[in-house]
């Protein structure tokens, strides 16, 4: 019965949080804790001193990703992938994943691990592609196609074609 009420619970608390958030900004207040410092689009410059990393699901990744970004994954996220591609702690570290609240996750075992430049992109690939930035997909081409995570996140998805499993 304790479990039934939970859940009845946390379906009643999601959907007043749904109705009450209008725009990725809202999102971000109800759901992130600021572990991981934001970067804002305009500062989330695609180089060779800065590494993109996705932190969304495989099927996610395969749609549609931030040009040169690294998959690392949220469920199956491993540390060793960011040591085996950064050696130098220093280097300019990048965590996105649809709005922003799976990548402060990341962000955080990241910066956990000794990495000192670690920034949440803020609204993630969502806001990017609202903004009007490039994304591809799996063989690197341009798309329009965005993976929407669900039809409840979506609504934040203004730009592109949304995409569903």
């Amino acid at each position: 019965m304790k479990s039934v009420c939970f859940f009845l619970s946390f379906i009643l608390m999601s959907c007043i949080v749904f109705c009450q958030e209008k725009n990725i900004a809202d999102v971000l207040k109800k759901f992130n804790n600021n572990s991981v410092p934001y970067v804002q689009i305009k500062d989330a410059v695609l180089n060779d001193s800065t590494v993109f990393f996705d932190a969304r699901e495989p099927a996610e990744y395969a749609i549609s990703k931030i040009p040169g970004a690294v998959y690392v994954g949220f469920n199956d996220f491993d540390i060793s992938i960011v040591r085996n591609l950064i050696t130098d702690k220093k280097k300019k570290i990048i965590v996105y994943c649809s709005l922003g609240v799976r990548s402060e996750n990341i962000g955080h075992k990241i910066k956990k691990a000794g990495y000192d430049n670690v920034f949440n992109l803020w609204g993630g690939i969502f806001h990017w592609k609202n903004e009007g930035k490039q994304i591809v997909d799996a063989n690197n081409k341009p798309t329009e196609n965005v993976h929407a995570y669900s039809k409840k996140w979506a609504v934040y998805l203004k730009q592109g074609i949304k995409f569903y499993e």
